[in-house]
């Protein structure tokens, strides 16, 4: 299982003269000036660099000692007025966006009125040369939520030849076993490399975790208390086959025990040291290369490329396409694209298209179907829930980059089978079985996870500048049993919901 306040805080910054702002930040709520409702994902733009709106309409920027209090904040949304106007004009921490109306005759793109599917083949066309394909350095910031939850965890003993391994301890294992959990993880770090999952280098600059680790703590006590179990029951030159049907596994006895260490030990307790701290440097190690993989396969899947599993872009015939209506993006005008399934493809949803160059501004989507499943002797996976949203926008020198993108799974798994635990010995004379553990297991949980990701500032490097970069790893991620919202002070990351901010570990309650 992964391991896996309260509105916006108000405008810090009071800009009465001419000053350079230092190292200050804008906080505000982005709001429908009609109906009050907060707007998600909205864009917020200031000298190049951006952040987005959270699902509450929530922003934080930093304002580093180069902005000026008469730069221009540019904030857009689609089907929304743009608001562009000085730092200065800012007092308080409510933006009303007023909805845009659209006039049809309002749309010249030229003297033909395109189809759906004349559009989706000029998206096609452009690609190449709307997108950045090439080698860059991306500030970014990204928030993986996984929520679990056991819906059902039974295991029935059949035989037991120790004592002490009955079904009351086996019902105490299960009572104490979480029923459901929640863990946040972020990072905030540059992106070197191409949308090329195997081209990426990652350089870490903060990252926190946040869960219950209380949770963690009983399931490390009934660790110990089985461990206690075993080393009365069993000889320490025994081994052990753990079956499941037709699976098997081999595990030594002196796997499951760890050697006392004796402090006055002088050499023992320096070799505990140097192994804790090459410990260290591994998990720093890890933790980097994990993420940089997620990062890579999230970049990857893109619905602009032709290997990602949102082809609803690529092959555009698996799908069909209807236009819905014309909007706006600031100035620009904007055709609004419903897809569906044509056959067996897997989503729905809506894009976004520049009436202009072309260009796939937004893609929201949503499976209909499982997107993956998987049953096989007792053992099963439904992938039943796959949405998300993808956010481009346009550089200056034309071409779009990045901005968000959002991606939510959800998963039920099942595993129903037999299981034995048996105890062998060859030292022993005679029949080499000792003792055994068999009986039938039933479990049944989900796993819902969802990955944000939000890119600041897109740079372009070239492959040379690509190759000399070299990879430090000196970041673990900081424990937070409760949400602190000090610990991101000074730098910019995408606001965290309410979910997020309320959450509390029970050792704390």
């Amino acid at each position: 299982m992964s391991k896996k306040l309260l509105f916006i805080l108000p405008v810090y910054f009071l800009l009465c003269n001419s000053d350079i702002v230092k190292a200050q930040s804008l906080s505000a709520n982005v709001l429908d000036s009609i109906t009050k409702a907060p707007i998600p994902y909205v864009t917020v733009l200031l000298n190049n660099k951006g952040v987005i709106t959270n699902e509450d309409g929530n922003f934080n920027f930093m304002l580093d000692e180069t902005v000026q209090e008469t730069d221009s904040l540019f904030i857009s949304c689609i089907g929304y007025k743009s608001v562009a106007k000085p730092l200065s004009h800012f007092f308080t921490n409510t933006i009303l966006l007023s909805p845009k109306a659209i006039e049809l005759r309002e749309v010249i793109v030229s003297n033909k009125n395109y189809t759906a599917d004349e559009i989706m083949e000029l998206v096609n066309d452009n690609l190449n040369s709307n997108y950045n394909f090439d080698y860059t350095k991306k500030r970014l910031f990204y928030r993986n939520s996984s929520y679990n939850r056991m819906v059902k965890t039974d295991f029935k003993v059949k035989e037991s030849t120790i004592k002490a391994l009955n079904q009351n301890f086996i019902d105490s294992i299960i009572y104490t076993v979480p029923k459901s959990n929640s863990y946040y993880t972020e990072i905030l770090g540059d992106l070197y490399g191409s949308f090329e999952e195997d081209e990426q280098k990652l350089e870490l600059i903060k990252a926190s975790e946040l869960y219950d680790k209380s949770k963690e703590m009983d399931m490390e006590k009934l660790e110990e208390k089985f461990n206690g179990i075993i080393k009365k029951n069993v000889r320490t030159d025994s081994y052990f086959k753990i079956k499941s049907g037709l699976f098997g596994t081999k595990l030594d006895a002196d796997e499951l025990f760890e050697a006392d260490i004796d402090s006055t030990d002088i050499a023992a307790v320096n070799q505990e040291i140097e192994r804790k701290q090459e410990n260290n440097k591994k998990r720093k190690i890890n933790f980097a290369n994990y993420r940089k993989g997620i990062l890579g396969k999230l970049l990857q899947n893109l619905p602009i490329h032709e290997d990602t599993d949102l082809y609803f872009i690529i092959k555009p015939r698996k799908y069909t396409y209807t236009l819905k209506e014309f909007t706006y993006l600031g100035n620009d005008a904007v055709y609004v694209l419903e897809f569906q399934p044509d056959g067996s493809a897997d989503y729905r949803g809506t894009l976004y298209i520049n009436a202009d160059d072309f260009a796939l501004l937004r893609a929201d989507f949503e499976n209909i179907k499982p997107v993956h499943s998987f049953k096989l002797l007792g053992v099963s996976t439904n992938t039943y829930l796959t949405k998300g949203k993808v956010i481009f926008h346009k550089q200056t020198l034309g071409r779009y980059a990045l901005q968000y993108f959002e991606t939510q799974t959800g998963t039920r798994i099942g595993v129903k089978r037999p299981l034995k635990i048996i105890e062998k010995n060859k030292v022993v004379k005679g029949r080499n079985k000792q003792n055994e553990l068999s009986g039938k297991m039933d479990l049944v949980f989900t796993d819902i996870e969802k990955n944000e990701l939000v890119v600041f500032d897109t740079k372009q490097i070239n492959e040379t500048q690509f190759n000399a970069f070299e990879e430090n790893h000196n970041v673990l991620p900081t424990y937070m049993p409760k949400y602190d919202p000090n610990f991101w002070k000074g730098h910019t990351i995408m606001e965290p919901n309410m979910a997020i901010k309320e959450f509390t570990s029970s050792e704390l309650e």
